[in-house]
């Protein structure tokens, strides 16, 4: 069945790590953002959840008629090739040029002390999330993780901002966070009304911040200060991932004071095959049941929410 489908004429197939045990698509933002980008371009895949790494030792890659692509850049812009479809169509020369900025900053500076949170000051709390089965699976994930956390280690000396501090890498990582907050301002998107790439990027690595990191720094920041953030990736997790649901649904985060034993999560369905086509209805509504609005009544993803009134709101709590 497999080799059929892999032999299938213009079947885009998106081999990624397997679903996190907590309900969230990935604990890798690379992934997350390869699987939003098809999402939001609206072009139909099949997932495969191998843990085949690509033959650059990639995660994500796609194979589409037989052609292997990774690096999530190169994917988007053989899709675009391919396919014709462009979410920056919409951009001018100058949008374009701080899309990109953004991107980089995102997946070149943020990304590490992101990692860093996940795979070392955080990992007993990953070591929940990753999803192996078998006999030894509880062994197996210890040496997996502790294995991963060596590696980010290595990396992020290699790449320079692990030579810092741990106090000094979370203030390159909150100056980040910020940046991205004052980006995006009361928008919809980081770069307007309308989605691009760059939305895809951002919302995979802050995802990772806002349903990943319990208890964390990064976590304490998108759902305190920085609350447009956390209202931007509920914006976006209810419109491109709506079999994604959370029992926090009517809230756009969690207390401080819900316990980790209080919480409980519906893991995601694994579409063999996914087109968002089927999942919106012509008008490109959601169809999914999960509540649509915050408590003033606004949709989250279809308007604005005013970022005064809500700040208010949080403070009369």
């Amino acid at each position: 069945r497999k080799e059929e489908e892999l032999d299938s004429k213009d079947a885009i197939i998106l081999h990624q790590f397997s679903r996190p045990r907590n309900g969230v698509p990935s604990l890798s933002p690379f992934c997350l953002k390869m699987e939003t980008y098809l999402r939001m371009a609206d072009l139909p895949y099949q997932n495969y959840f191998d843990g085949k790494l690509s033959p650059q030792g990639k995660m994500p890659w796609i194979e589409y008629n037989h052609k292997k692509v990774s690096g999530t850049e190169f994917i988007i812009d053989f899709l675009e090739e391919k396919l014709g479809v462009n979410l920056n169509k919409h951009l001018g020369p100058h949008e374009r040029a701080v899309s990109r900025a953004v991107t980089k900053m995102v997946e070149e500076h943020l990304y590490w002390t992101l990692a860093y949170c996940q795979w070392v000051e955080n990992l007993h709390e990953t070591q929940k999330m990753v999803s192996l089965f078998g006999p030894f699976s509880d062994l197996l994930k210890w040496i997996f993780c502790h294995l991963t956390k060596g590696i980010v280690k290595r990396e992020m000396y290699g790449h320079g901002i692990g030579r810092f501090s741990e106090e000094e890498m979370y203030t390159l990582m909150e100056k980040d966070m910020r940046t991205l907050a004052g980006l995006l301002g009361d928008k919809k998107y980081i770069m307007g009304s309308t989605v691009s790439t760059v939305d895809a990027t951002v919302f995979g690595h802050l995802a990772q911040a806002m349903w990943t990191l319990p208890g964390t720094r990064p976590e304490r920041l998108i759902k305190g200060e920085l609350i447009n953030l956390a209202m931007y990736c509920e914006r976006i997790r209810r419109k491109f991932w709506p079999e994604w649901h959370h029992d926090d649904d009517n809230t756009l985060y969690e207390s401080e004071e819900s316990s980790e034993a209080s919480k409980t999560y519906s893991p995601l369905q694994d579409f063999s095959f996914y087109s968002r086509t089927e999942t919106f209805d012509e008008e490109g509504n959601s169809i999914s049941q999960t509540p649509d609005t915050d408590y003033t009544g606004h949709s989250l993803f279809d308007s604005d929410v005013d970022m005064d009134e809500y700040r208010d709101h949080e403070q009369c709590k």
